[in-house]
């Protein structure tokens, strides 16, 4: 039976220190029942799989009679059988005096269960009219892994149910104390470590009511069991290293004619400058050890004594789970294999190899044999911009490589075009290491973070998601969790909000999408942002290549249009703190424009509209005295005037360096919009090409540091 009825639930929450009513089984005799005669009972009729026994009428108040309640019970069972649940048993409770609030429902609930992030509660309005009442007030909603009781106490006390209990309302008072709750949340906690212990997958208690000592105590429960899924075996984090800086790579599906896909990786690969013997193709060439100008082995039986960090299979599905059955058969040859092709584990997979790659896996790891981490399928490749190193089949005549020298920036994405869209629209972005995922039979996001965590100074991660498989979800959030707790950063754009976009998601990745308000509670308080537009996304982006160390504090807006200012007021508040002036500041911003024959047209306070009169050295000037005042500074050129020198890369660059400048010798962050057409695309270059992060509105700049 997977139903775990009430009487057993009242023996779980005991264990745990909750207090239920005083109950009893009701069999044909009442005289060892500890009631006594007219004591006010509850008589619940009890069916298996019977969620809600009011509906059936099963569920009376009576006084203790025995005679009555032999015959309500009868009663009882025969509406439950009648309705096809089995008959376990009448169980009598006792009737508690419980307080209610003169004008509001008083009436909780909690359930607790066990989902993708762990087991986590849910606490809110209970009684007949829970569901109404959560559009009015939502549940509270703490995983058990990454909030204390503590933690859920503090917000459940601004929650409309523990204002309302507190007595913290207009004309209420207390129904109980904050130390009587204190111990009940941590009751809670201890009680899904017995639900995890019992095998427990869902325990709910509803309704919750205080009784005349303020203690809460829940008026019925109800669980169920669930079959435990298989452990997720992760892949050894020793393969980042081999992904970053490979020293032996091997490739197979690469032939004569250009433009294949494997041939496209090999030249993407030649850009890496491995040592002559290296870099292997996997390819049987009559008569020859070399097939364009590079060694070749026959198949992977030769890596098992010379392995290599890289094996790229660039081969029909069929071949590569066959190339990959005989690596992990054989005990050794790559500690990552790549796979290009889809139609293994999606929705092309005719023949099931994806299910028999990740048996293979699984079990061969659980052994404890020799595994690779495995990418892909459907792998577009990856990046390490120092390196000079891609495997993807992306032509560089449709991508130009990547920013040289690098960054601390992390670009994890599950869908290979929206990374490669990304790098298009920002071919300087600055980033040490990017990988397009694919459908994650293996390595996943998740394991790739987790292995992020552990470096010796971790720096932003962005990432870019459709779903979490199977265990993918708590093994992210722990690492977000790690990653927040040693200063890094984790911002997330998670696509398939919607059930079109979820459909959309499945139908091309073979993305799961799960509990999308869940995940997010769960990853938020793990430390990872969220952005809800790809315009956020890359704003983000734009900042964290340029500042992957940005601190938050107070942003000050420096501009020569009325209109920048007025815009970028309405994006400050609490996410986005706007910068104050002192005394001394506004003092000697009045000298400057007084100096630059501005005083007139201009006022010195924030955000600071120097107007179209206002030249380059009015700029640095302004700003200077601006970054004593905030901790970032964006600066926006409306181009038009005749004060500010367009017309010619070299000044531009000139007044670019001085910016950059300031910036360093104030140790903060300096960022350039510039809200003008294809015309003054050169000029914006100018800015981007200093290591400023630029942008074409102060509005994607204020958005992009407001999801940070």
């Amino acid at each position: 039976m997977s139903f775990f009825p009430e009487h057993d639930a009242y023996a779980l929450l005991i264990e745990a220190g909750i207090l239920p009513p005083r109950h009893a089984i009701f069999t044909s005799s009442a005289s060892d029942l500890p009631f006594a005669s007219a004591e006010p009972i509850v008589l619940k009729g009890l069916g298996d799989e019977l969620w809600h026994k009011s509906e059936l009428g099963c569920v009376r108040f009576l006084p203790f009679d025995p005679d009555r309640l032999a015959y309500e019970a009868a009663a009882m069972r025969e509406r439950v059988e009648a309705n096809h649940h089995p008959w376990l048993a009448a169980l009598v409770c006792e009737r508690i005096a419980i307080q209610r609030s003169r004008d509001l429902p008083s009436e909780g609930f909690v359930s607790l269960s066990h989902t993708e992030a762990g087991w986590v509660i849910l606490c809110g309005f209970g009684g007949l009219q829970a569901d109404a009442l959560a559009e009015l007030a939502p549940p509270c909603r703490w995983p058990v892994n990454v909030v204390t009781p503590d933690q859920a106490l503090a917000e459940f006390e601004r929650h409309l149910l523990g204002r309302t209990w507190l007595g913290r309302l207009r004309d209420t008072h207390p129904l109980t104390t904050l130390e009587d709750l204190r111990e009940f949340f941590e009751a809670l906690w201890q009680l899904a470590r017995l639900c995890d212990a019992r095998g427990l997958s869902l325990l709910e208690l509803n309704p919750i009511a205080l009784d005349a000592a303020g203690c809460p105590r829940p008026l019925d429960a109800v669980g169920r069991f669930a079959a435990a899924p298989a452990p997720r075996l992760a892949p050894p984090v020793e393969f980042l290293p081999a992904l970053r800086r490979p020293r032996r790579i091997a490739l197979a599906g690469v032939s004569s004619q250009p433009g294949g896909v494997g041939r496209t990786i090999l030249e993407n690969l030649q850009r890496y400058g491995l040592p002559f013997g290296d870099l292997l193709l996997i390819k049987a060439v009559p008569d020859s050890a070399t097939f364009l100008g590079l060694p070749c082995v026959p198949d992977v039986t030769a890596l098992r004594d010379a392995p290599v960090d890289l094996l790229i299979l660039a081969l029909p599905a069929p071949a590569a789970a066959n190339v990959l059955t005989t690596l992990i058969e054989q005990g050794g040859g790559a500690t990552c294999v790549a796979l290009v092709a889809g139609g293994i584990g999606d929705g092309a997979d005719t023949a099931g190899l994806g299910q028999k790659l990740q048996k293979l896996l699984h079990d061969t790891r659980a052994a404890g044999r020799w595994t690779p981490a495995v990418l892909g399928p459907n792998f577009l490749g990856h990046w390490s911009p120092a390196v000079s190193l891609d495997t993807s089949f992306i032509p560089t005549d449709k991508l130009a490589p990547a920013a040289p020298t690098g960054g601390e920036l992390t670009l994890l994405s599950q869908s290979g075009a929206f990374l490669l869209c990304r790098r298009s629209r920002q071919p300087a972005l600055r980033f040490g290491l990017g990988i397009a995922l694919g459908n994650q039979m293996d390595v996943a996001m998740a394991d790739v973070l987790a292995a992020l965590a552990l470096e010796a100074n971790p720096g932003p991660v962005a990432c870019y998601a459709e779903g979490f498989g199977p265990g993918h979800l708590t093994t992210f959030a722990k690492a977000a969790a790690q990653l927040h707790e040693r200063g890094g950063r984790v911002i997330l754009h998670r696509a398939g909000r919607t059930e079109a976009g979820q459909a959309a998601g499945g139908s091309h990745t073979g993305a799961m999408a799960g509990n999308l308000e869940l995940e997010r509670g769960l990853l938020e308080r793990c430390g990872v942002r969220f952005t809800f537009t790809i315009a956020d996304f890359d704003a983000a982006l734009t900042w964290l290549g340029a500042h992957p160390r940005l601190v938050k504090g107070s942003v000050a807006l420096l501009t020569n249009a009325g209109f920048e200012s007025v815009n970028g007021s309405d994006l400050f508040g609490e996410a986005l703190p706007a910068a104050t002036l002192s005394t001394e500041a506004r003092e000697a911003l009045q000298r400057v424009l007084d100096q630059h024959e501005l005083s007139g047209l201009v006022s010195p306070r924030l955000p600071l509209d120097l107007t179209p009169m206002a030249g380059e050295s009015a700029f640095l000037d302004c700003a200077k005295i601006l970054l004593q005042e905030c901790a970032v500074l964006v600066v926006g050129l409306v181009p038009f005037t005749k004060r500010l020198n367009t017309d010619t890369a070299c000044e531009a660059r000139a007044f670019a360096e001085q910016l950059a400048s300031l910036g360093r010798a104030a140790d903060k962050p300096i960022a350039i919009a510039i809200d003008a057409g294809p015309a003054y695309k050169n000029y914006r270059a100018a800015f981007g090409a200093t290591g400023l992060p630029t942008f074409d509105r102060i509005e994607s700049a204020l958005l992009g540091l407001r999801v940070l």
